[in-house]
């Protein structure tokens, strides 16, 4: 069946598509799985340098207090809650979501499963537009009267519902409908992964011959549709409460705004591992490429990686334990919480044990990659202290949650991101980066990250609120020591900032002048390095491959050749 869908999808596809396109129907209405994961990824990166300016304007708000921060202004308190909140909005729906998911997912699932596009390709462009229209109406509310919204990127009520109390009466309900159509769009971009993935595999592919990348986006489309439903509902209702006067959330009106913390975390902490599978999955590509080493564990990570989904619908409520719930619960979730680390640090261990006694080449794919390891392990180790009812009563809604925060999602969606881009570039655009510029923005982005966050552990253990838009209104905790680590923390986000420039200059000049990658430049295995580099319309043309074997045959022993791509036939060893 799956070569009849593949054959069946294959000509539909090309029908769709046309050899002979206008630009504008190309690149702007295309049904072609690798321009709509170009759509995604150039959108995210927009979103992230939008989302990245917001944390410099706060950052140094809070670093100089009243100054005038340059290509902003002052930052009155209701533009500091808007940036803040805009800013966890963005660069978790608008940057992480897009690239990991929607971009990686469109780009590699045809190619690394031997198909020549996705088999609903008319919904694949759908899903695009929709995401789109959604960023340009998240932007449009920065315009409206009173701003963009400003109650927080969690949206908690009664701050969330009415706008006497987040000061935004527009930007309020524009910031939900985006956040909505946002999520109608991935709903559309599952369906199509999950599909292609069972239906349109390559012939002789069984189910442990899948690339573990893409095993993780389709387990991350999976945890996305089971678990956004309840969001998409409470969203109905806060709109109503903002714009009809209904009172759902409000307890005056007989409703519970607790309620909505609960919808809003059954989907919340699942979402934390949508985006970090396929971050996983990428870097389980990059080891096992740069290591020459066959993944280890294969089949116990793609089972840990099935518990984890499962297992994060049982620990929503960590997020709420001051929040009033029946202290009983408590126990619970710590114990769901606690046991949610056991199979990420299988997933992780497996990794270290394929790095051990491989080959390692210190490319710039693999240093991302590796540091994602070193830096998502800190994030990991600290959640277990705020997934504790009794650290987290004190630490809750402190800076030491944000520094958790940031120390899972940053290697997420900024390292992952960087490792993904490095190593797929050349069959993206058939050019490779520059590897002495990619390693000077590696360091320039590492170390700096650190610089940021590391300090704001130590507010936070010093009982520092998260959401405050000023200190210098609270004496105690705004003594020389506390200032000179915000002022620190603040100058290695510029650091940071400043270092992505060489990226960009990197990754534009190399579109035209990088050297040529040939399709197969870090002599891989999977099926994406068999086709030409960029891929053509089709991807391979009219004879699609045929898999013999695993992904992952590094170093086999009696092969002259250190790698067997999935194509090849036995005969050829």
């Amino acid at each position: 069946m799956a070569d009849t869908a593949t054959a069946t999808a294959g000509v539909d596809h090309h029908d769709d598509h046309g050899h002979h396109e206008s630009f504008w129907s190309k690149y702007c209405f295309s049904t072609d799985h690798k321009i709509i994961g170009f759509q995604y990824l150039f959108t995210g990166m927009a979103m992230g340098l939008i989302g990245g300016f917001f944390s410099y304007v706060f950052r140094m708000h809070l670093a100089f207090p009243g100054s005038s921060i340059p290509f902003f202004g002052v930052v009155s308190p209701a533009a500091y809650n808007s940036l803040v909140t805009n800013h966890g909005t963005i660069m978790i729906f608008w940057v992480a979501m897009p690239v990991l998911i929607a971009a990686l997912g469109n780009f590699l699932i045809p190619l690394m499963i031997g198909c020549d596009d996705m088999v609903f390709p008319k919904i694949n462009r759908l899903s695009y537009q929709i995401f789109l229209i959604s960023a340009i109406v998240l932007i449009a509310s920065f315009f409206v009267p009173q701003g963009g919204f400003g109650g927080a990127w969690t949206a908690y009520p009664p701050l969330s519902a009415e706008s006497q109390y987040n000061g935004t009466p527009f930007g309020a309900p524009m910031w939900l409908i985006a956040v909505t159509l946002e999520i109608v769009a991935f709903l559309l971009g599952g369906i199509n992964f999950v599909t292609t993935v069972m239906n349109a595999r390559a012939k002789g592919m069984k189910l442990y011959d899948i690339p573990m990348v893409v095993w993780m986006i389709v387990i991350a489309s999976i945890l996305f549709m089971a678990s956004v439903g309840p969001l998409v509902a409470g969203a109905v209702m806060l709109l109503f409460d903002q714009t009809l006067g209904t009172g759902f959330f409000d307890p005056a009106a007989g409703g519970d705004p607790v309620l909505w913390q609960h919808l809003f975390w059954f989907f919340g902490h699942p979402e934390v591992y949508v985006v970090l599978l396929p971050a996983m999955g990428v870097v389980i590509e990059i080891i096992c490429t740069f290591s020459r080493k066959k993944l280890f564990g294969y089949r116990m990570i793609l089972y840990s990686s099935i518990g984890l989904g499962i297992l994060s619908f049982f620990v929503w409520a960590h997020h709420q334990f001051i929040s009033g719930v029946d202290p009983r619960a408590t126990y619970l979730f710590t114990t769901t919480t606690l046991l949610i680390s056991i199979p990420v640090a299988i997933m992780l261990f497996a990794m270290i044990g394929t790095l051990w006694g491989g080959s390692i080449r210190f490319t710039t794919p693999m240093l991302f990659a590796l540091s994602f390891i070193a830096e998502f392990l800190i994030g990991g180790v600290t959640g277990i202290w705020l997934g504790s009812s009794g650290t987290d009563i004190y630490l809750h809604d402190t800076y030491f949650v944000l520094a958790h925060f940031h120390y899972t999602f940053v290697p997420i969606a900024i390292i992952g991101t960087f490792a993904a881009i490095y190593y797929w570039f050349p069959k993206m655009f058939g050019r490779q980066l520059n590897e002495f510029w990619g390693k000077i923005h590696f360091w320039g982005t590492v170390i700096p990250f650190n610089g940021i966050f590391l300090p704001l552990f130590v507010l936070g253990a010093a009982g520092q609120h998260r959401r405050i838009a000023g200190f210098t209104a609270y004496p105690d905790l705004y003594t020389e020591n506390f200032q000179d680590l915000r002022v620190f923390a603040t100058g290695s986000l510029i650091v940071l900032i400043l270092f992505q420039i060489p990226f960009f200059i990197n990754f534009i000049v190399s579109l035209k002048r990088g050297k040529k990658a040939g399709p197969n430049p870090w002599k891989a295995n999977t099926l994406e390095w068999v086709a030409p580099s960029p891929p053509p319309h089709g991807n391979f043309g009219d004879n699609l491959p045929e898999v013999y074997r695993g992904p992952y045959e590094f170093s086999v022993e009696g092969r002259e050749d250190d790698y067997w791509p999935q194509n090849l036939p036995e005969a050829s060893k």
